[in-house]
């Protein structure tokens, strides 16, 4: 059952509806209780409605687990997710699935396409799911923002890595979901198309008012974000505002030295 929290000072841009996504003491464990490995332990955070943050941490630090947990890919043992003011955690599977696709997007690293539809098709394969109209018009609008808009009939292998990575953005988009989990995004890319596609990610949250929440180990990519969390041993080990590529570098080089708690 999802539960609704206040919603009643939204339009004020306070209360708990300004926020996108809150996690409260969310906890999973993998594995028996010999050989169990706590990937996150008690994360509490909150992130407000139209930025860009970018997640880090070394390997085995929690970071994809906090991404599928807050996006609804996989479920927390203990605490509270919520999107947009509504609880995501408990329900049934059908419940989270109609949950995930109302609003959430998302973004991988290998583009998720399906190679025998067309650009448009892809795009627009969420709300064929979701069982929503779609508008034709509004299809092309977005591909044309993210540069694809003479490509709607073309197939996934007759366009480049950075060009599938705008038809997965442009999918994200399509549903108009409130925050959109990029899960390295640019890890595939080379470095021209990785800036292009980070460029795309700010004009998702600038122009179109959307909340990204990035998983990355590059400095590079962070520098893109509003903010960057630092996650270590599954827990949130710091948080840095206005990111610079050398700031960053050098927070992960000292990641959970008492330093990072002020960062």
């Amino acid at each position: 059952m999802f539960r609704r929290t206040d919603r009643r000072n939204q339009d004020h841009g306070t209360g708990p509806a300004a926020e996108a996504l809150r996690l409260v003491k969310v906890t999973k464990t993998y594995g028996g209780a010999e050989n169990a490995v706590t990937a996150l332990d008690g994360v509490t955070l909150a992130l407000p409605r139209g930025t860009f943050t970018a997640v880090m941490g070394p390997s085995g630090s929690g970071k994809s687990t906090l991404l599928q947990c807050a996006a609804g890919l996989d479920r927390p043992d203990s605490g509270i997710v919520l999107v947009d003011g509504a609880e995501m955690t408990g329900g049934t599977e059908a419940e989270l699935t109609k949950f995930r696709r109302n609003r959430i997007g998302f973004i991988f690293q290998q583009y998720n396409l399906l190679d025998t539809l067309t650009v448009a098709q892809n795009t627009i394969l969420p709300l064929k799911l979701a069982r929503r109209r779609v508008n034709r018009a509004r299809v092309e609008e977005i591909l044309t923002a993210v540069g694809l808009g003479d490509r709607l009939g073309h197939r996934p292998d007759q366009l480049s890595g950075g060009q599938r990575q705008r038809v997965a953005i442009a999918r994200a988009l399509i549903t108009e979901p409130s925050v959109i989990f990029a899960d390295e995004p640019t890890g595939a890319l080379d470095t021209r198309s990785a800036r292009d596609i980070l460029r795309l990610l700010q004009e998702t949250v600038r122009v179109h008012g959307r909340t990204v929440v990035m998983v990355t180990h590059d400095p590079v990519a962070a520098s893109y974000a509003d903010s960057v969390m630092f996650l270590a041993d599954g827990r949130l080990a710091g948080e840095m505002h206005r990111p610079t590529v050398d700031a960053v570098a050098e927070a992960l080089a000292h990641l959970g030295d008492d330093v990072m708690a002020g960062v």
